[in-house]
């Protein structure tokens, strides 16, 4: 289906902000609720939010086990994971004990602030995203790109050339990758009303 987006039911999602989000922005959200044929090189959106634990458990109870990603990636689809659906698609995560996808060469690690900092977690509300390498989804722009967050533990990439934004809370984070066709957002793009709109935009015509 033309300008159709896949996005991957975990169960511990709302995915309904998520599918009104790409309504909005002129495409069509197909729920996929367990495996099947993707058509080659769709793109395809894994939301989640909660325990890191359970959002792994969550995926392989419905059959997105390590095969299905391996054939997803290398197939060229492209792949969007945002704020837990971008953790899951690391090694591991000081949250739980499970593994990871392990498709990103990152671990995720737990916000953590001095008490002299007097800043909260989870870090929540609106902050700047700031590019980072060449990337089709967050531009280099002169105007000021804002997105909404709402998080407890961070990405932390082996490699910061994958880095495509990065956000400051205490101290500068990777706020989204890309690594070849697999992007990650620590924010929230359905909950930041027109800049995530345009992130959205950028998703769909690459």
């Amino acid at each position: 289906m033309v300008n159709s987006i896949h996005i991957i039911d975990t169960g511990i999602s709302n995915i309904s902000s998520v599918s009104n989000m790409i309504k909005k922005v002129g495409a069509t959200p197909l729920l996929c609720h367990e495996p099947k044929d993707f058509p080659l090189g769709s793109k395809i959106i894994l939301p989640g939010v909660g325990h890191f634990d359970q959002g792994i458990a969550s995926l392989f109870d419905r059959g997105f086990d390590n095969n299905f990603w391996e054939i997803l990636v290398n197939k060229g689809h492209y792949l969007l994971g945002i704020c837990l659906g971008m953790q899951l698609l690391c090694r591991s995560s000081e949250e739980g004990t499970s593994k990871g996808l392990g498709l990103i060469e990152a671990d995720v690690k737990k916000i953590e602030f001095t008490q002299e900092e007097n800043l909260k977690v989870p870090h929540m509300g609106w902050n700047i995203v700031s590019p980072g390498v060449e990337n089709p989804l967050i531009p280099n722009s002169e105007a000021e790109q804002r997105f909404y967050f709402v998080h407890t533990y961070k990405v932390v990439p082996d490699n910061d050339n994958i880095v495509i934004g990065w956000a400051n809370y205490g101290g500068v984070f990777c706020a989204a990758f890309q690594q070849n066709n697999i992007f990650g957002a620590q924010f929230h793009p359905e909950k930041s009303h027109q800049f995530g709109i345009e992130l959205f935009k950028r998703f769909i015509a690459f």
